[in-house]
């Protein structure tokens, strides 16, 4: 029997609300009935934000604390929902999904990082989907710093994944000219990162924390460990069939 291709998906918040207020229950189901499709062939690791994002819709806090530790605290009310209703979509798909939370600092201890992959080829051989998240109530770096892109490059390179892709509310990334004259014009293929660097305008979405900055960092960190990156459209429907079958514009950072 062939041995699956492993990819590991990150998919931000501004991608799972459609880049609107609401967790977006169609996007989960497009993403579930595209690994379903796709299961015989590879298997998934799912890096995923939007635990803020489902908190706000039914919370408001009230606190004078810092705003980062709010966000902590909707996190921690958000989380449980966000996997919930990842489990109950994936179902209906004939999905099992389990939820894994990660720090930063659990990939600077060769012990934590042994128990992190151990763990994870056991989910991953019985058919689960980790689906894995920053650890916000206890770490603050993915609300300080970049919608959990670092953290999904570092769990590829971990893991050793075969392709990272990066679902994001752009058709790849865009050359700064073609940005300039407003008629985006996606980057296809990457394989000078400093080249790359010099093309970026850096913006930050609505919900996400991160912008193209951190997803060109997450791509540096994969390619240190020879893993190809595409930078993906995930809001237009079926886009991982669709950059599989090169059916839509994205970006390849290999």
């Amino acid at each position: 029997m062939q041995k699956k291709k492993r990819i590991l998906l990150k998919i931000g918040s501004n991608t799972l609300t459609k880049e609107t207020d609401n967790i977006s229950r169609g996007k989960i189901e497009d993403i579930a009935s595209q690994i379903a499709k796709l299961k015989e062939t590879y298997e998934f690791i799912i890096v995923s934000s939007g635990a803020i994002a489902v908190a706000k819709q039914f919370v408001k806090l009230e606190s004078k604390q810092k705003d980062v530790f709010v966000k902590q605290a909707l996190a921690s009310i958000g989380q449980p929902h966000l996997i919930r209703i990842y489990q109950e979509i994936f179902r209906e798909y004939g999905l099992l999904s389990s939820q894994c939370l990660l720090s930063y600092s659990d990939f600077e201890k060769d012990e934590s990082k042994t128990n992190i992959t151990n763990t994870i080829k056991v989910l991953v051989n019985n058919n689960y989907i980790p689906i894995i998240n920053e650890n916000d109530t206890v770490a603050t770096d993915e609300i300080k710093f970049g919608d959990n892109d670092k953290l999904a490059a570092l769990t590829a390179s971990l893991l050793e994944v075969d392709l990272l892709i990066i679902a994001t509310n752009t058709n790849g990334i865009y050359t700064k000219e073609s940005i300039q004259n407003k008629v985006p014009k996606t980057i296809e293929e990457v394989i000078n990162f400093d080249d790359l660097k010099n093309e970026i305008v850096n913006s930050k979405s609505s919900h996400g924390s991160g912008g193209m900055q951190s997803k060109i960092e997450a791509a540096e960190v994969a390619k240190k460990a020879n893993i190809e990156t595409w930078i993906v459209n995930g809001l237009v429907d079926n886009f991982i069939c669709n950059a599989f079958d090169n059916k839509v514009p994205f970006t390849k950072i290999k």
